[in-house]
């Protein structure tokens, strides 16, 4: 069972593009068990397989924080058919990579999370069409108000590409809003690398912003290319993939932050 997650884990066991590219070349395993359960145990909740413990790729228990994230991923095990395959469990690959890569780490990936938060896509818009810029500004003026109003962060905003040097204490504020559990902070790392804002990802786990405005604030430049030159099959599979995890991230922060 090991093996078969070995691949999907990637070069960055958080990094879903590289875990799917890895994937489509891993032959699948055939279906080896008749049930997937759950158990409670001293330090959350294991996942079974015919009343064994799953173990993720380097050995260790996969157990989730919380009944309902364990149940989830137990379902991601019972919907298998004849053949196992990764890409449809994204919560397995998700809790893989925090029982691995994440747990022992966390303030090393608030870390990466944070360096997205000086070079934020939200914060370089464009200067024309001004159609192009209107729409920028709807899907992401709420949240870069939001950042400076709730949570004291005042960036920048820059027109084209030419690097702005944000202000440290904007990020020093934005990085107190982060959350300090393994599972919520790995959360928050895949939403960021999927949407390329960490505000983006902040405005998820704070409930200001849904999934579905989130993945619509991250696409607004990619969907208006789109609109215009049409879409490339390549480039569509690679969203889809994206979208995939986003979601996983998402069941994830909204499980274990149920009042944001």
């Amino acid at each position: 069972m090991r093996e078969l997650f070995d691949e999907v884990a990637g070069q960055s066991p958080l990094d879903p593009e590289e875990a799917v590219r890895r994937t489509t070349r891993t032959p699948r395993r055939k279906r080896f068990y008749a049930r997937a359960g759950v158990v409670e145990t001293a330090d959350g909740f294991a996942i079974t397989l015919d009343g064994k413990p799953i173990r993720t790729p380097s050995g260790r228990p996969l157990e989730a924080p919380t009944r309902e994230i364990a149940n989830a991923i137990a379902v991601e095990w019972e919907a298998q058919q004849e053949l196992i395959d990764p890409l449809t469990m994204p919560l397995t690959r998700f809790a893989n990579s925090v029982v691995d890569g994440v747990v022992e780490r966390v303030e090393a990936v608030a870390d990466d999370v944070a360096k997205y938060l000086g070079t934020d896509l939200l914060f370089y818009r464009a200067g024309h069409p001004e159609a192009l810029v209107a729409r920028e500004a709807k899907h992401w003026d709420p949240v870069v108000f939001w950042a400076a109003e709730t949570l004291g962060a005042h960036f920048m905003l820059a027109e084209g590409i030419v690097h702005v040097r944000q202000p440290e204490p904007a990020i020093a504020a934005a990085r107190a809003a982060f959350p300090d559990d393994p599972w919520s902070i790995a959360a928050l790392h895949v939403v960021t690398t999927v949407t390329g804002s960490a505000l983006l990802a902040l405005a998820l786990l704070h409930g200001v912003l849904d999934q579905e405005r989130v993945w619509a604030a991250a696409h607004v430049d990619e969907d208006w290319n789109i609109e215009k030159w049409g879409v490339d099959e390549e480039v569509a599979a690679r969203r889809a993939a994206r979208l995939v995890d986003l979601r996983a991230a998402a069941h994830i922060l909204k499980a274990l932050n149920p009042g944001a």
